[in-house]
């Protein structure tokens, strides 16, 4: 399970960039794995499961969401679960 936290820097409807600080670790050990589910928090309290779809450069993820993207917004914080949707 990847131990860092990421951010949200872009929303394309259901598609989510999202931006992991690697801190110059090995991008492939602390990125979260293809399939993996995300959480995010949104400003009103709920939370939206997103799932990894692609690895872009070496420090952000495309995920697509679950549910609606609205309400969302870049730099909100999101963390990796450790595995897939189930």
């Amino acid at each position: 399970m990847s131990q860092i936290t990421g951010r949200i820097s872009q929303i394309i409807g259901p598609v989510i960039d999202v931006f992991f600080d690697t801190k110059g670790l090995d991008a492939e050990k602390v990125l979260p794995k293809i399939n993996e589910a995300l959480t995010v928090k949104r400003p009103d309290g709920r939370v939206l499961v997103m799932e990894v779809k692609q690895h872009i450069g070496e420090d952000t993820v495309r995920c697509v969401a679950m549910d609606s993207t609205d309400g969302l917004q870049r730099d909100l914080e999101v963390t990796p679960t450790g595995s897939p949707i189930v």
